[in-house]
Formats: structure tokens, C-alpha cells, sequence
């Protein structure tokens, strides 16, 4: 596999998945096709540009007609589907865009690939990226989310979502499409766009603003650093089989409440160990020998809230030997670290 096509690769994910690649596998053509929506950030691929291997198109996946020109021009042999629309609550109040480009564009890439491809399919590989949110809501004692979990959504974002793999599911059944779809779990690492919870409580706290948790905060979440999730995508693209879905997850169930204050007790511990941080975020609680954890505020919970997400990796792992390595506390830290570092990569983003 030396061509890709990554779409939505300017993205939190997609760009991580980027940096991954070029790391892991240097041999690898990158050709990524992101139309720089409010979450897609040039940025993010900035150093990469103009190196060999590598090529930034700024376009929709909805424009079909493209996609079929950089496939053909750009020899692709895989196309990695990361673009999408991805915040449920910006789905709760504008779902159109949702189904413009979760639905409407997955189907255009599918169109483009099979038209292209369609004399040597055995040749290709559509791997379409999606979410556990397809799979609904869990009781806090049921079994975790298999690939045989009948799908439930719940937001417009999760609804969207499931059209896409069923119309992914379709095409291999109908046309004979090389595909794989993976369902992750909740995603966190460097790159993450401000308005998902983990950056937004951390500048939050940089800022002694409030962090808002909905509800009373007792909702689950199974937590998946962004390079594991990238480790799972690999295997699946170098030893997956065609037609079959796999859930990659962390191991590593949360309440939201609890994640937050973990959060706050590790940056927290980042003031005192390096007192710099006191003069640059003079607003933070560390700055005044106050908790961060102070700043925690309830706020009113979000139609449709799912109340727990959790994913059983037995198939990935039993297939084909994945399994995560950060530790939720490792994997913060290092997440922490390099928000504080790159500052000048969110203070652009804080003013979107």
C-alpha cells in the first residue's frame, strides 16, 4: 500500500493519523483532501508541505469529480475516510451539515471509488473511519459495544454517522467494494480542536474559566489516545478483512466528572512543578495556590445524552493483535504538555 488518499486529514484525528504515518511508515504517499471547515486546520500539516510524499488539496469530498481525479492522477490505492462532522451538540442545532457531508459525502467518495476502480477492486481498500455513538446508549452494567451491537443512535451526529456505515456496508455487499470501517471510542491527544471536552476544560483552566459538565457528570466515557486509535487503524489497512467492521477501544472507562478532575489535578500538578506556567496563565487557579477543580460548574444536560459508551476491542485484538498502550494518566499528561508547548497553534483556534 504506498498511495493514499486521507480525506479530512486536516482535521484532530486525520492529522494525527498524518503524523503517524510519515513517522511509522516514511515510504508512504500521502495525498490528503480536507475543505478546512471550522475544525480543519492547514496548520496542523504545515511542516510537511511541499516534502516529497506529501500533497494537501484543499477540497470537499462532495465534489466527486475531484475525488475522481486524484485517484486516478495520484494512483491510490486506499483511500482513509476521516472527514466528517463530528460535535453532537453542533448537530443538535444544525444536523443539515451533518448529513451534507457524513452522508452525502461518504456517498460521493463511494461513487468516485467504485467508477475508478471498478476493473481492479482487488487491487483497492475504503476504509471508513466512524464512531461507538452509532451503537447508542449503555446501562451501567451492560456489555460493552460489540461489532454485533444493533445499531441505535441517538443525535443527529450518531444518525449521520450510521447512514454512513451502512452505506459503506452496502456498497461492499452490492458493488464489491474492498472496504473496512472501524468504530472508535472517545478520541483525545495533541490537535484536538477547543471545543471538544478535554482541550476545552484545559484552556479553561488556563483562563480560571468555568468548566461546564452536563448533567451531574456521571456519564461514560471509554477514553482512547489518538496513537492507539492510529496503531488500530494501521492493522486494520495491512492485515483487515474486507467487508468486516472492527471496534477499537481503550479499555478505559470515565465519568465525565471524573475525567475533569483528573484533568484539573494534573494540571495543577504542571504549575507546581514548573513555576513559568504561573507568569504565562496568570488567571489560573495553580497561579493563586487555588484548585482548578474549583472552577467545575454543572450546567443544564444536553438533549439526548447518552449516558455511556464503551467498547469491547476483543475482535481487533484477537484478529489482529491490537491493543492500546497510554494509560488514560500517561496519555493526559503528554496531552497537557503539548497544549503548553504549542500555544500559539490554540490561541488562533480560541478566537473561532
Amino acid at each position: 500500500m504506498q498511495n493514499l488518499l486521507v480525506t479530512g486529514g486536516a482535521g484532530f484525528i486525520g492529522s494525527n493519523f498524518i503524523h503517524y504515518t510519515r513517522s511509522q511508515r516514511p515510504e508512504v504517499n500521502l495525498v490528503v483532501l480536507d475543505a478546512l471547515t471550522y475544525a480543519g486546520n492547514r496548520a496542523n500539516l504545515a511542516h510537511y508541505e511541499g516534502t516529497p510524499g506529501f500533497t494537501f488539496v484543499h477540497g470537499n469530498i462532495l465534489d466527486t469529480s475531484l475525488v475522481e481525479t486524484l485517484l486516478i492522477e495520484n494512483n491510490i490505492d486506499a483511500i482513509v475516510h476521516f472527514a466528517a462532522e463530528s460535535h453532537v451538540d453542533r448537530s443538535i442545532t444544525g444536523p443539515s451539515a451533518f448529513i451534507d457531508t457524513n452522508v452525502v459525502g461518504t456517498h460521493s467518495l463511494l461513487q468516485a471509488a467504485r467508477k475508478v476502480w471498478e476493473n481492479e477492486l482487488d487491487k483497492h481498500h475504503f476504509h471508513h473511519v466512524s464512531t461507538d455513538e452509532v451503537y447508542g446508549t449503555l446501562g451501567p452494567t451492560d456489555p460493552a459495544f460489540t461489532e454485533q451491537t444493533p445499531y441505535a443512535p441517538n443525535s443527529p451526529y450518531a444518525a449521520s454517522k450510521a447512514a454512513s456505515d451502512h452505506l459503506v456496508r452496502a456498497y461492499h455487499h452490492t458493488y464489491g467494494m474492498p472496504v473496512t470501517t472501524s468504530n472508535c471510542s472517545n478520541n483525545y491527544g495533541p490537535y484536538q480542536f477547543p471545543e471538544k471536552l478535554l482541550p476545552l476544560c484545559l484552556l479553561n483552566i488556563l483562563y480560571g474559566k468555568p468548566l461546564p459538565i452536563y448533567g451531574d457528570g456521571s456519564q461514560i466515557r471509554d477514553w482512547l489516545h489518538v496513537d492507539d486509535h492510529n496503531v488500530g487503524l494501521w492493522l486494520i489497512l495491512d492485515k483487515g478483512r474486507l467487508g468486516e467492521t472492527y471496534n477499537i477501544g481503550g479499555h478505559n472507562e470515565w465519568k465525565n466528572l471524573d475525567t475533569v478532575q483528573l484533568l484539573c489535578e494534573l494540571v495543577d500538578e504542571c504549575f507546581a512543578m514548573d513555576t513559568t506556567l504561573i507568569a504565562r496563565f496568570t488567571k489560573a487557579p495553580a497561579s493563586k495556590g487555588m484548585s482548578s477543580k474549583e472552577l467545575i460548574t454543572f450546567v443544564t444536560d444536553r438533549p439526548g445524552h447518552d449516558s455511556r459508551y464503551a467498547i469491547d476491542a476483543g475482535k481487533i485484538g484477537t484478529e489482529l493483535g491490537y491493543k492500546p498502550v497510554n494509560s488514560f494518566r500517561s496519555g493526559l499528561v503528554s496531552t497537557i504538555q503539548w497544549y503548553l508547548t504549542n500555544e500559539s497553534w490554540w490561541q488562533v483556534l480560541r478566537k473561532v
